[in-house]
């Protein structure tokens, strides 16, 4: 999992600037922000995971990032340099903390500090990345295959290497794997049973861990 990066310290440095920055925390499931809210604050992921949705006209939502701690979200407004409406639905994947800094914080530490912006396309460059990952991931019809896909996911962003194998450093419910992947926790069960049987995969107080993710990659995707 990721340790601190140059971002963490100039934002606990803003969060004592001019403009009140607060600590916020949601429990798991709980929206942080809705499409088409005012772009008011730039979070920081103190602890947890958030989940970055779209939300279509049909109802249909499809997640497109899972957020690690130690990043940056909420700032598409800063990058483009056009106050705008928020674009994603964002939602604590599991029970997270966060710094949130007003917007105008944030700009005036980027005309002071002219290495920030480059730090933030960086995070959003990852962020990115990780879009087009789980774009793959859901163009899988098969579940199980798109399943395995989101299990690497996990482990590439959030994987500790242990004795067993890369645990997933997230305390993981059938229901919130389900609603990341499109599926239902029925199905999501029954494959992650299948997995354990197959001694792919072993769960211990709702952390997963892959024991080889080479094998189940090449295997099941």
């Amino acid at each position: 999992m990721n340790t601190d990066q140059p971002l963490a310290p100039i934002f606990r440095h803003m969060a004592s600037g001019l403009f009140p920055s607060t600590t916020e925390t949601y429990e798991r499931g709980k929206t942080i922000f809705f499409p088409g809210d005012p772009a008011e604050k730039v979070y920081f992921l103190l602890k947890g995971a958030v989940k970055l949705s779209r939300v279509y006209e049909a109802g249909e939502e499809i997640t497109v990032a899972l957020l690690r701690e130690n990043t940056v979200f909420g700032v598409l407004s800063l990058i483009t340099g056009t106050r705008s409406d928020r674009f994603y639905h964002a939602v604590a994947f599991t029970n997270v903390e966060l710094l949130a800094v007003p917007i105008e914080q944030v700009e005036k530490a980027m005309h002071e500090d002219p290495d920030l912006p480059m730090f933030m396309i960086q995070g959003l460059s990852s962020r990115i990345l990780q879009t087009e990952m789980m774009i793959e991931t859901l163009a899988h019809r098969d579940m199980g295959s798109r399943l395995v896909s989101f299990l690497l996911i996990l482990c590439r962003d959030f994987g500790i290497p242990t004795s067993a194998g890369i645990m997933v450093d997230l305390k993981l419910s059938h229901q919130a794997i389900a609603e990341a992947i499109g599926s239902t926790r029925v199905t999501v069960t029954r494959l992650l049973g299948e997995l354990r049987d197959q001694k792919m995969i072993s769960i211990h107080k709702k952390k997963i861990t892959v024991h080889n993710p080479l094998m189940l990659s090449q295997q099941f995707t």
